[in-house]
């Protein structure tokens, strides 16, 4: 498989695997911001992408962000979408994160995805489970 990826600016940074066996490509910012404590900010990549037909981009944390508070929101980059990745972030941290041009800011992970045939039912069937939800199963 391949993924076409097209540069928007000239600062934007082509996704790479690492490591050999990766599963996440890392996502690079475009630019320099910062995102105050409490704040979203949907983080421009300059890139965009041709996910092929019948996979998804699944944008997930960066480990070593995410333990200084810094999570991604949204992350669904579907096969048809050709406008610019960018990478909806939220500072649940006390302290302001500053981000620069060629910075890490999260990992896509491409997926192949079913399109199952939608069914309205009357009744669903039954389950052990049944509409045990929240905590049903306890902590231990």
């Amino acid at each position: 498989m391949k993924i076409a990826v097209k540069k928007m600016v000239p600062e934007a940074r082509v996704p790479v695997y690492h490591h050999e066996g990766d599963a996440g490509m890392d996502l690079f910012s475009c630019v320099q911001m910062v995102i105050k404590p409490g704040e979203t900010a949907a983080v421009p990549t300059g890139l965009q992408m041709a996910i092929p037909f019948g996979y998804v981009g699944l944008i997930w944390d960066k480990s070593g962000i995410a333990l200084k508070g810094i999570h991604r929101l949204a992350g669904v980059v579907d096969a048809g979408y050709r406008g610019e990745v960018r990478v909806v972030l939220t500072n649940l941290s006390q302290e302001p994160f500053e981000i620069k041009p060629g910075m890490k800011i999260a990992q896509m992970l491409v997926q192949p995805v079913e399109s199952p045939e939608i069914v309205e039912v009357e009744e669903l069937e039954k389950t052990s489970r049944g509409e045990g939800g929240f905590g049903s199963t306890g902590l231990f």
